[in-house]
């Protein structure tokens, strides 16, 4: 497994279909990005974090930031799991794993892990929590800390 890029390297760039179309990493350049990694749809707790950031959908978009979220598995799985909790967050499908790999999240036996990368205005990491066991997942007030901790975007 390759090891998850760190916090000054620049992001893997990547292209994923999926709930809200087609995703390119490096067509956000000038925006902040929140990739969050979680193992499966319609899980227990990944179904807990995205409800979360359903419910807390006006404090998420506050965050100045796009949010997405990537696990494998299809578009079709990704839309039957929007659609069966209402959730808001652009869902990603990482079907093959690559982008997992790329990212050092992808698992052998388990498939992808939970884990969050903030991509800065320049496409640099700015920070990243990778979760090895799954059972907990970065919070909208986590992310709202973060993102209030790093660099202002330059104007």
């Amino acid at each position: 497994m390759a090891s998850s890029p760190k916090v000054g390297d620049p992001a893997p760039d990547f292209t994923l279909e999926g709930t809200d179309g087609s995703f390119t990493l490096s067509a956000h350049r000038g925006t902040r990005v929140v990739l969050a990694f979680y193992p499966g749809d319609d899980t227990t707790v990944c179904t807990k974090q995205f409800c979360s950031y359903r419910d807390r959908a006006e404090d998420l978009a506050a965050l100045d930031a796009v949010v997405v979220g990537i696990s494998g598995k299809g578009v079709e799985s990704k839309e039957a799991f929007r659609d069966h909790h209402g959730l808001t967050v652009p869902l990603l499908a990482d079907a093959d794993g690559e982008v997992a790999r790329l990212y050092g999240v992808n698992a052998r036996l388990l498939g992808t892990k939970r884990a969050t990368f903030v991509i800065d205005e320049q496409g640099t990491v700015a920070w990243s929590k990778v979760n090895p066991l799954a059972i907990s997942f970065v919070t909208v007030d986590e992310l709202r800390d973060v993102l209030a901790k790093l660099p202002a975007p330059a104007a």
